[in-house]
């Protein structure tokens, strides 16, 4: 049984994890390549999920609904970019993070007005409603789907950066954007894209979320929080470091908040150890990233410049 239960919260951890790099992948391509702080991040992901739920509830298809949120989010992002961010590239990072914490309160406030308070739910594809049997274990087919979709997405982003020419031009734009564009390249165009392309991948991870978590508005900054963690443990700028770095997150996350208590109650009143333990896991990843600053504070997986 303990087997068991290890298995399932082992794969509870990749499916946290390849969530947060949807977001992290998004993030870091801003931050590393843009060098923009984005903190509305979340927020496209939260306006991801609220369009999926609308868009299903429209059509009776999570393909289409979740097709159509991904969409929308990407071209929301790409308008923000243009009318909101395009003139901070720049300005001092303290004004990138004073205006997209503007839109965190504007998106929250936008979302209860629309939507109401109260929470919004996306049904589990009927397809993917059951569980499927892995190592003699039975598991959730839905949240091994969204495990699927991450490996899928982060398959096609490093053949995206690293085998085609827009990736060659996203890396020489990371390096030496000068020269990129006396070469003739628009980089506004491109910054831009670089966004919408990012918002598409936070609206991603929230069409896959809904099903499991409750769409209400503020929902992006807990999440956000966790993704600044994998985009510094992995490196900024690396999507191998996304990639990476938030498979440990999520693991350390996932296993940390459902053993440490049973572990604590080995040394200490198991009533202690039950009140401490989930406060202690709460801690883990944020031990993990302060142990990475101090000995590799570029991160697990730079990004390397070729």
């Amino acid at each position: 049984m303990l087997t068991g239960l290890y298995f399932t919260q082992l794969l509870n951890g990749l499916q946290l994890g390849v969530l947060l790099f949807l977001l992290a992948a998004g993030l870091t391509l801003v931050f590393g390549i843009m060098n923009f702080v984005n903190l509305a991040h979340g927020s496209l992901y939260m306006m991801g999920a609220y369009f999926a739920a609308a868009a299903i509830a429209a059509t009776g298809s999570f393909i289409v609904g979740g097709v159509i949120a991904v969409a929308a989010t990407m071209v929301l992002g790409m308008v923000i970019d243009r009318v909101a961010l395009s003139g901070l590239y720049s300005r001092d990072h303290l004004d990138q993070v004073l205006a997209t914490f503007g839109l965190v309160l504007f998106f929250n406030e936008l979302v209860r007005i629309i939507w109401g308070v109260s929470p919004v739910y996306s049904e589990t594809p009927q397809a993917l409603s059951g569980t499927v049997q892995l190592f003699g274990f039975n598991y959730s087919a839905y949240r091994f789907a969204i495990i699927g979709v991450g490996l899928a997405v982060a398959v096609f982003l490093w053949w995206l950066i690293n085998r085609t020419r827009v990736g060659m031009l996203i890396r020489a734009g990371a390096t030496n954007p000068a020269m990129v564009s006396a070469l003739g390249i628009n980089i506004k165009l491109m910054n831009t894209l670089i966004f919408g392309l990012g918002a598409a991948l936070a609206g991603l991870a929230g069409v896959m979320a809904g099903p499991i978590l409750s769409v209400q508005s503020g929902m992006g900054e807990s999440i956000l929080i966790q993704t600044l963690v994998v985009i510094i443990i992995g490196g900024i700028g690396s999507i191998r470091g996304a990639f990476l770095g938030a498979l440990i997150v999520g693991v350390v996350d996932s296993i940390g908040r459902t053993f440490l208590p049973i572990w604590m109650s080995a040394v200490m009143e198991s009533s202690l150890a039950q009140a401490a333990g989930p406060a202690v896991a709460s801690m883990l990843i944020y031990v993990l990233m302060a142990g990475v600053l101090a000995f590799k504070p570029e991160g697990l997986f730079p990004v390397q410049h070729r």
